[in-house]
C-alpha cells in the first residue's frame, strides 16, 4: 500500500441552538431530521445521543477538496433545514452556557441502553467531536500505525480546541470536552497491541464478559473502526471553521503516510509510555496551541508553534506526492487566526469590555459560533 491509497472519511457533530436566544434546542421538531435526510439522502445526516445534537458524515473521499465539498454541503443542508424551525447549528465542542441537566437523549434503543448503562455520566455528554477516518485495508498495519501515531494525538487535539466554556463559565481549558468524555469507560489513549489478533482477543474478552456489545463501544482517542477498514481519529473537538477541520484531517493523513514510509524503510517512530503522552494530552486540552508540549526525544518542553513546523516538515514528502500539501500548510493559519477556543474567549472578553453583562457576552459567543460554522466559500 502506498500513501496516496489512503482514503478519507470525516464525521462532525453539531449542537442545535435557538436563533432567538442562543440556547440549546432541548426538543427540536421531530420532522427536522427527516427533512435534512431527505435533502441529502444516503445516511449522511443522523441523530446523535442527545436530541440537541446532529451528526453528519462524508462518503469515502479520495482527496481533501472532495471531503471539504461534502462537509460544506452537509453544513449548509443542516443549517437550511434548522433555519426553517428557528434553529441554527453550531460546530463547537461545548455550548457556552447550556445546562447538561436540561438535555434529553434521543429515543432510540441504542441510546436508551447507553443512558441506562452510563447513568449520570451519559447525561453530561453535551459535547461534539470531529472524527477522521483514514482507510487502511491491512489490519496489522492499522494496528501498527495506531501504536505509533498515538504520540501525535495531543498535537492534533491542540489544533482543534473549541470548548473553553461549560455551563456558563470559562473553564480555563481550551478543550473542556476532553475532560467530560474522559468520565466514560474505555476512553483516552488506546492500548498498545502487537497485532490485529491481539486487539481482536481483547474485544472478544470484553464481549464475552458482557461488558460491551461490540467494538463500537471502545471510545478511545483513536481506534480501528468497527464498521469500516479505517483508523479513526477521535480525540479532536469539532472545528468551528470548516477549513480548520480539513487541515487537521490533512495533517493526520500525512502523519500516517509518513509513518508508513518509515515502516517501508525498516524504521519506526519510537513508542513512549502512555503516561508521558497523557501529560501532553492534558497540556493540549489546557493550553491548546498557546502553550508548550514536551518533545520526549529531547526531553524538554517546546513551544507548540515550533512543534507544528516539525510536523509539517515530517509529512511534506507524502503531502506533496498525495496532492494535499496546501491543506497541511493551512494548519499554520489556525495559529495565525487562533483556534475556535481562543476566538470564543476573545469574543466573550470584547463583549464584556463593551459593557455587556456576562449572559449577553455568552450569547455573543453563540452568535459568533453560528456565523463561523457557515463561514466558507
Amino acid at each position: 500500500m502506498s500513501a496516496p491509497d489512503f482514503t478519507l472519511g470525516m464525521e462532525e457533530e453539531y449542537l442545535l441552538v435557538r436563533r432567538e436566544d442562543g440556547a440549546l434546542a432541548v426538543e427540536p421538531p421531530a420532522a427536522m431530521l427527516a427533512e435534512a435526510q431527505a435533502l441529502i439522502p444516503g445516511g449522511q445526516i443522523n441523530p446523535e445521543f442527545l436530541k440537541c445534537q446532529i451528526e453528519v458524515a462524508t462518503g469515502i473521499c479520495t482527496s481533501l477538496p472532495q471531503a471539504r465539498n461534502e462537509l460544506m454541503q452537509l453544513r449548509r443542508a443542516v443549517a437550511e433545514v434548522a433555519g426553517r424551525h428557528g434553529l441554527a447549528p453550531i460546530a463547537a465542542g461545548t455550548h457556552p452556557f447550556a445546562r447538561w441537566s436540561e438535555q434529553r437523549h434521543t429515543d432510540r434503543p441504542r441510546y436508551d441502553a447507553l443512558a441506562l448503562d452510563l447513568a449520570g455520566v451519559a447525561r453530561r455528554l453535551v459535547i461534539c467531536g470531529l472524527h477522521v477516518h483514514v482507510g487502511i485495508v491491512d489490519e496489522d498495519l492499522r494496528i501498527d500505525l495506531m501504536n505509533q501515531v498515538s504520540y501525535f494525538l495531543p498535537h492534533l487535539l491542540a489544533l482543534s480546541t473549541s470548548s473553553p466554556f461549560w455551563q456558563g463559565e470559562a473553564t480555563g481549558l481550551q478543550s473542556y470536552r476532553v475532560s467530560i468524555f474522559d468520565s466514560l469507560p474505555r476512553t483516552g489513549l488506546p492500548e498498545r497491541f502487537e497485532s490485529w489478533g491481539e486487539y481482536q482477543r481483547l474485544v472478544s474478552r470484553l464481549v464475552a464478559a458482557g461488558l460491551i456489545d461490540d467494538a463500537t463501544k471502545l471510545w478511545w482517542d483513536i481506534r480501528p473502526s468497527a464498521r469500516f477498514p479505517t483508523l479513526e481519529l477521535r480525540v479532536t473537538d469539532v472545528c468551528t471553521r470548516l477549513d480548520d477541520a480539513i487541515s487537521i484531517a490533512a495533517l493526520y493523513r500525512g502523519l500516517l503516510a509518513a509513518l508508513l514510509r518509515l515502516r517501508q524503510r525498516n524504521q519506526r517512530w519510537r513508542l513512549y509510555a502512555n503516561a508521558l503522552i497523557d501529560e501532553n494530552r492534558w497540556r493540549a486540552a489546557r493550553y491548546g496551541v498557546a502553550g508548550h508540549l514536551v518533545d520526549f526525544g529531547k526531553g524538554q518542553a517546546v513551544d507548540y508553534a515550533l512543534l507544528l513546523e516539525e510536523l509539517i516538515e515530517l509529512v511534506r514528502e507524502e503531502a506533496v506526492a498525495g496532492g494535499y500539501w496546501p491543506e497541511v500548510q493551512d494548519t499554520r493559519q489556525i495559529l495565525a487566526r487562533g483556534t475556535s477556543a481562543q476566538c470564543q474567549l476573545q469574543v466573550y472578553q470584547a463583549a464584556l469590555d463593551n459593557g455587556q453583562d456576562h449572559a449577553a457576552a455568552l450569547r455573543q459567543v453563540v452568535e459568533w459560533l453560528a456565523a463561523e460554522t457557515l463561514n466558507f466559500a
